[in-house]
């Protein structure tokens, strides 16, 4: 148990999905939380308090991914293709392309899907496509993909890697031409990516591949090497990995596992998780949602799992002031910001729009030294650029967060 939770109080409680097949992919739109099922889209408006079935058109009901871009709600099926709803899953529309040559999604097994700006990609058992249309055309994005098996996809600015079956990482710096990553991956099954743009050093970013069988590697040079990370981890079957700021989440075969130091050691959050096959993660507000099979969904606080006020990674308390990017930046409609306090301070944190009007104050309090997280939720707010100021002792820092429903 990580030191600072009241045991207690730290549990699992399952949300009122009560499905005996299995959450294959979780998603948030603004309010809307959708779970994709073997037998489709379930809906829920309340955190999960009650669900409805949203399937109309979909006439494939195994779905095994989702991605959300703006108003657009993608899922990959189970042969079928990927399906589109603008609606928050009130109808549906296949969306695989005219059937002419290279113009449409060729295998229709959607694994994984990921959206680059206007660009979405889908990872499926015949490689990788692209649209820039919302489906309305497809590419084939396979040169030098020597496994077209890909279960798994990550996006940092102009990087986008795939996971595969067998094969390892494959990196695309141009979304068209790959090249495999694997250097130090001892096992090549990768079931699960997840970057953070706050874990690789200054300047730098993190790569984390959840494997089947041996654990999860980290990267901090976009796959050019890798390292394995599981100490502690005792279920080594890796699947979804999801990132709340310094924070790691990994989904096995055998519950949930934090890492508070970007992998170094782990530890099991399972407690009152009935069932521990999780094959997918979700960070909504201040809740951690997994995907399980035969068990439906599941939520915890991340402040049960995750203490206020932690180490940095080399166990000392901070002794300067910091405040970080926050992450996802653009977001919708929640993001996290990091900040540190190098001596006990009155803190405060707070969030003005561009004509300097105060529209949220996140923090006001006395702060003792340490590495924070604060999460904002903008429901509400119209889209736009908004500026998150932290004043700690004599310290103040601004910086820029982009709202993008």
């Amino acid at each position: 148990m990580i030191s600072g939770i009241n045991s207690s109080i730290a549990q699992w409680v399952q949300t009122n999905l009560y499905y005996s097949g299995s959450v294959n992919a979780l998603a948030f739109s603004g309010a809307n939380f959708f779970a994709a099922t073997d037998s489709g889209v379930f809906l829920s408006t309340n955190n999960g308090v009650s669900w409805s079935m949203v399937n109309t058109g979909l006439t494939n009901t195994l779905v095994w991914s989702l991605a959300v871009s703006r108003t657009n709600l993608f899922a990959g099926t189970n042969g079928g293709g990927v399906f589109l709803s603008t609606n928050d899953g009130s109808s549906w529309n296949a969306v695989n392309g005219p059937y002419t040559y290279h113009t449409y999604l060729t295998n229709g097994y959607v694994y994984a899907l990921a959206i680059s700006g206007m660009t979405l990609f889908a990872g499926t058992g015949g490689g990788i496509f692209l649209s820039t249309d919302n489906g309305t055309r497809w590419s084939a994005v396979n040169s030098d993909l020597t496994n077209t098996y890909v279960y798994a996809l990550a996006v940092s600015n102009s990087n986008i890697f795939a996971g595969t079956l067998d094969g390892g990482v494959f990196l695309s710096t141009n979304s068209w031409d790959w090249t495999a990553v694997n250097i130090g991956l001892t096992n090549t099954t990768v079931f699960g990516l997840a970057i953070s743009p706050t874990a690789g050093g200054i300047g730098g970013t993190a790569l984390f591949a959840g494997t089947g069988g041996s654990g999860i590697f980290l990267s901090t040079n976009n796959g050019s090497n890798w390292s394995a990370v599981d100490t502690g981890l005792t279920n080594t079957n890796v699947g979804p990995i999801v990132i709340s700021n310094m924070n790691l989440f990994a989904g096995t075969d055998g519950g949930v596992f934090l890492s508070t130091n970007n992998g170094t050691s782990w530890t099991a959050v399972n407690t009152g998780l009935k069932n521990t096959s999780v094959n997918a993660l979700a960070i909504y507000n201040t809740n951690l949602f997994a995907g399980t099979s035969n068990g439906g969904v599941w939520r915890r606080p991340l402040s049960e799992m995750i203490p206020t006020g932690v180490k940095n990674n080399n166990n000392q308390i901070p002794t300067c002031f910091a405040l970080e990017q926050n992450y996802p930046n653009p977001f919708n409609p929640s993001t996290t910001i990091t900040f540190s306090v190098g001596t006990y301070s009155n803190t405060s944190l707070r969030v003005y729009d561009l004509l300097g009007r105060e529209v949220a104050t996140l923090m006001n309090e006395q702060k003792p030294a340490g590495i924070y997280t604060q999460q904002w939720n903008a429901e509400g707010l119209p889209n736009g650029v908004y500026f998150y100021r932290l004043q700690a002792g004599s310290f103040t820092e601004t910086k820029k967060l982009v709202l993008l429903k």
